[in-house]
């Protein structure tokens, strides 16, 4: 069996983007660990709340761990740093400040203490150009030239072709308003589009038969506005979005390929 690590900015963005191929290779008996570049300690306090936001949001992650089998949890020392713009990005532990040797380094050794076989970060721009997620792929790609092992080395993307197929698709349905539709073509956070062009994907991870899994690591979170908000999508838009996990994989030939790459 294998381990595979996971790279997420913020706790959440496991149950988003790669909980259907976590609860897989644990149910397959491969070992997950996460490690959290921050504690997501800039997201939204929910009413009622008094105590500190990242000590929710660990329980919350904890508890998303449980529905996808993921055996171990790292969090790195960084903090939040916000969505572009914000006064948190020039903080002192933001990560999207932090030294990217030194940040890699804390990464490459808990690849070197687990073995991994593969680490799984994200793609160039960070799906959709929040900081956070754009300095994770700098530091995952960095902490695989620094492990002892190298592992194999994939990014979690979004599909933007199929993300434009869907939208066009419910707006032609009339189920969503052609003013709603989210425009993946328009520029983000850092000024470039939604995602990777499919031509540029190698991998498509079929993650329907988890997709149960997929939303109850969501609800796991459902303190924050972005989980719940994809928890009350209708279940065929909810299945058509997130029923499909994608990857990069630097090396691999030209196209991309629906199957498993953790083989």
């Amino acid at each position: 069996m294998s381990t595979i690590v996971f790279m997420h900015a913020h706790p959440d963005d496991e149950a988003s983007q790669t909980s259907g191929s976590m609860t897989r290779l644990a149910a397959e008996g491969h070992r997950v660990v996460v490690v959290y570049a921050t504690g997501g300690d800039h997201g939204t306090i929910p009413d009622g709340h008094e105590g500190d936001l990242a000590e929710l949001r660990r329980t919350e992650a904890e508890a998303s761990a449980a529905v996808t089998g993921a055996q171990r949890l790292v969090w790195l020392d960084y903090r939040d740093s916000g969505m572009t713009g914000w006064d948190t990005n020039a903080a002192e532990l933001a990560f999207m400040r932090a030294d990217v040797e030194e940040a890699a380094a804390q990464v490459a050794a808990v690849l070197d203490e687990e073995d991994a076989e593969v680490v799984v970060g994200y793609d160039w721009h960070g799906g959709y150009g929040h900081p956070d997620h754009v300095q994770v792929h700098r530091v995952t790609a960095r902490a695989v030239e620094l492990a002892a092992r190298r592992p194999r080395y994939l990014e979690v993307t979004m599909n933007r072709d199929a993300m434009r197929r869907l939208f066009s698709a419910a707006v032609e349905a009339g189920q969503l308003p052609a003013e709603h539709a989210w425009d993946v073509d328009g520029p983000l956070d850092d000024g470039n589009p939604l995602g990777t062009p499919e031509a540029d994907i190698h991998w498509a991870v079929d993650v329907m038969p988890w997709l149960d899994h997929k939303r109850r690591a969501l609800a796991a979170h459902a303190s924050q506005p972005d989980a719940a908000g994809m928890l009350q999508m209708p279940e065929q838009a909810f299945a058509a979005m997130m029923g499909t996990e994608h990857f990069r994989e630097e090396g691999r030939p030209v196209g991309m390929v629906v199957g498993w790459p953790f083989a």
